[in-house]
C-alpha cells in the first residue's frame, strides 16, 4: 500500500516495539489491513526482507468494555499454543496504549488459505473440499475436549449458566451500543430466555468459530484459529449451533452475509457435519436448534454493532456504501433467529 499508514498504526512506535522482541527485524514496515474481520482492527506487518506479522488491536473509538480486551485474547491463545487446537504462534501482548494508541498483540503470520466465500471455495480443489469439512469439525471437537485448568484457562470465565449469560451480555450490550429500535431482535431475546435448555459439560467455548475465521492448509486441514475475541467458558453447544448458522443449505432462506461457501459440491452438508461433531464429541445435540436460533440473534446483535461503530467512524473514514448494507442483514439475522425459534417451539 505504498507509503500510507492505515489509523490505528504508529509506525515508529510499533517498529520499535518489534524491534525488542523479534531477531534481526529490517524497517521501514508497511502495514496492511487485512479484510474479513468486521470487529477488533487486523493489520498485516511486512519488514523490508518480506517477513510477515500481524497485529491486533480495538476499533478507533466506540469500544465497549469487555469486547475488545486484547490482553484476554492474547492470554487464550497463549494457553491454547501446546494444545490439539492449531493457533498462531506469538510475539507478544502490549498493553500500553502509548505505543500504537491502544493495546495490542502480534502474531506470526501462518500462510494458507481463508476461505471467505463460495467464490474462494470453489478455487479449491475439490478433493480438498470434504478434507476441510471434516477437519473443520474435528478441531471444534478437540477444542472443547480440552481441559481449561490443564491449559491455565481455568479461570477465564464461569462455566455454566452460560446462554443466560451470554443472553444478558448481548443484550446489554445491544442495548448500550444501538443507534436504532428493532423489536425483533427483543423478541426473540425474550423467548429464548423463557425457554433456556439445561447445560451439560462445560467446555472452551470459542463464540465466533466458522470456516472464515481459520486457515487452512495446502493438505485441507486447519493450520490456525482465528479471532478468539468471543471465547469464554461454558455451553459448547453455542458453538456447534453457531457453526449451523453459517454452514448453509439449499433449502435455507438467502440472509445477505451469509455467502456459505460449504454449499460448493464437495463439501459435507450441515447433516453430515452435525452428525460428526455428536459421533466424536459424544454429546447430545436434540436441542441443536435453540442454539441456531440463539447463534442467529448473537450474530444480529454483532452486526448491529459493526454498522453503529462504522456509522461514528469508529474504522476510520470508510463511506457509506460500503457498510450501508449491515443495516438490512441486521434485520434479515434476527427474523431468521425468529423463524428457527419457533420451529424449535420458543
Amino acid at each position: 500500500m505504498g507509503d500510507e499508514v492505515p489509523d490505528g498504526i504508529d509506525v515508529d512506535g510499533v517498529t520499535s516495539w518489534l524491534e525488542s522482541r523479534v531477531d534481526a527485524l529490517s524497517p521501514p514496515l508497511t502495514f496492511e489491513v487485512i479484510q474479513g474481520g468486521r470487529s477488533n482492527l487486523t493489520f498485516t506487518v511486512t519488514d523490508a526482507d518480506g517477513r510477515r506479522w500481524v497485529l491486533r488491536r480495538p476499533p478507533l473509538h466506540s469500544v465497549l468494555q469487555s469486547a475488545h480486551d486484547m490482553g484476554r485474547e492474547h492470554r487464550i491463545m497463549a494457553g491454547l499454543q501446546d494444545s490439539s487446537v492449531p493457533v498462531p504462534p506469538l510475539v507478544g501482548y502490549e498493553p500500553d496504549a502509548a505505543v500504537t494508541g491502544a493495546e495490542f498483540y502480534v502474531m506470526a503470520f501462518v500462510d494458507g488459505t481463508v476461505i471467505r466465500d463460495a467464490e474462494a471455495a470453489e478455487a479449491l480443489d475439490p478433493a480438498l473440499r470434504p478434507v476441510i469439512g471434516q477437519d473443520l469439525v474435528d478441531v471444534l471437537v478437540n477444542l472443547h475436549a480440552v481441559d481449561p485448568d490443564e491449559v491455565g484457562l481455568g479461570e477465564l470465565a464461569r462455566r455454566q449458566d452460560y446462554i443466560a449469560r451470554q443472553l444478558h451480555r448481548w443484550h446489554g450490550q445491544y442495548e448500550k451500543g444501538k443507534i436504532r429500535d428493532l423489536p425483533v431482535i427483543e423478541d426473540v431475546h425474550a423467548r429464548l430466555v423463557a425457554d433456556i435448555p439445561e447445560q451439560g459439560r462445560a467446555s472452551i467455548v470459542h463464540g465466533d468459530y466458522r470456516l472464515d475465521n481459520v486457515i487452512v492448509g495446502e493438505d485441507g486441514k486447519v493450520r490456525a484459529v482465528l479471532d478468539w475475541e468471543l471465547c469464554t467458558l461454558g455451553d459448547p453447544l453455542a458453538d456447534v449451533g453457531l457453526l449451523g448458522v453459517y454452514w448453509g443449505a439449499p433449502q435455507d432462506p438467502v440472509v445477505p452475509l451469509l455467502s456459505t461457501p460449504t454449499l460448493v459440491d464437495g463439501f459435507p452438508t450441515r447433516e453430515e457435519a452435525t452428525l460428526r461433531y455428536a459421533q466424536r464429541s459424544g454429546r447430545d445435540l436434540s436441542e441443536l436448534d435453540y442454539y441456531v436460533a440463539f447463534g442467529f440473534w448473537k450474530l444480529a446483535i454483532i452486526l448491529e454493532g459493526v454498522y453503529a461503530r462504522f456509522s461514528t467512524g469508529a474504522y476510520g473514514d470508510v463511506p457509506e456504501e460500503q457498510y450501508r448494507e449491515f443495516a438490512d442483514i441486521v434485520v434479515a439475522l434476527a427474523e431468521r433467529a425468529s423463524e428457527v425459534a419457533r420451529q424449535a417451539g420458543r
